[in-house]
């Protein structure tokens, strides 16, 4: 009996991604087609074989695949037992169009740093809420798939700008609860969505959505300390929702909101016996 397909697909509200496309298929095959956008994959189970451009490839778990836009290919499972992949559909701004050939020439990417770090964005694009942290992943994964199709993975790395770094950590501080895109900071400091992640990094020993998520923590707290509902306080701190602001909280804090709450003055005020005057 052959398994049912298994199949899980969102748009992230991630500017550049514009899907995310997770599967298991023990027997399809796909025809001869195209996207309009470029394709990163990696396979996690199996391995796929493709034609691209009248070339045979093959996809095992451990490289990396970007085939361009508009080049047709197919696929189909090497293994009995079929194969697991996860998809990333990146709109064609993402990387320069004049690369096309290049990626035609060279689809699959032996690198296991890039293929760690495809595997960090799918894991933070499985949860709303984290869309700075997606927007710096991103923006150094296809900063290393250019580097692969330039040749240039041996280029020396940017200098340090504490300057910028500073700058983005302003902006940060001013925009706690409401958050701020990365291509916003970039506009606004008028340099490279790259530079701004490097170049705080580097300054700050953390990127810049750690940053912002450990100031989100800190307001939480102060908002759970001052008798705030811990209901309350997720969307209050900057937080999606309250599954989000937990999963962070605990992270950081190493205790749950609520159990932090209740070591409040605030929470023992509210729960003290009262006793009847004199």
């Amino acid at each position: 009996m052959t398994a049912s397909p298994e199949v899980t697909a969102w748009r992230p509200r991630v500017e550049g991604i514009d899907e995310v496309f997770h599967a298991r298929f023990a027997d399809h095959a796909y025809p001869m087609h195209t996207h309009d956008s470029w394709t990163l994959l990696v396979v996690d189970e199996g391995m796929v074989r493709y034609d691209l451009d009248r070339h045979e490839h093959g996809a095992p778990r451990p490289v990396v695949t970007l085939l361009p836009p508009h080049v047709p290919h197919n696929g189909d499972a090497v293994t009995p037992d079929g194969f697991r992949k996860r998809v990333l559909y990146l709109n064609t701004a993402q990387i320069d169009v004049d690369l096309v050939g290049r990626a035609v020439d060279r689809p699959v990417l032996h690198d296991p740093w890039l293929r760690h770090r495809v595997h960090q964005l799918h894991q933070t694009l499985a949860h709303p809420g984290d869309e700075l942290e997606a927007q710096s992943r991103l923006a150094l994964v296809r900063e290393r798939l250019a580097a692969h199709l330039l040749d240039r993975l041996g280029a020396p790395p940017p200098v340090r700008d504490p300057r910028i770094a500073r700058e983005l950590r302003d902006l940060l501080d001013g925009h706690v609860v409401e958050g701020l895109s990365l291509r916003d900071a970039a506009q606004r400091l008028h340099t490279h969505h790259t530079h701004l992640v490097r170049a705080f990094s580097r300054e700050f020993g953390m990127a810049p959505h750690q940053y912002l998520t450990g100031r989100r923590v800190d307001l939480a707290r102060r908002l759970l300390l001052g008798g705030m509902r811990v209901s309350d306080v997720a969307s209050a701190a900057g937080f999606y929702d309250q599954s989000h602001f937990s999963r962070h909280f605990k992270r950081v804090v190493g205790t749950s909101p609520g159990r932090y709450a209740r070591t409040g003055p605030a929470y023992r005020r509210s729960s003290a016996p009262r006793t009847n005057a004199a």
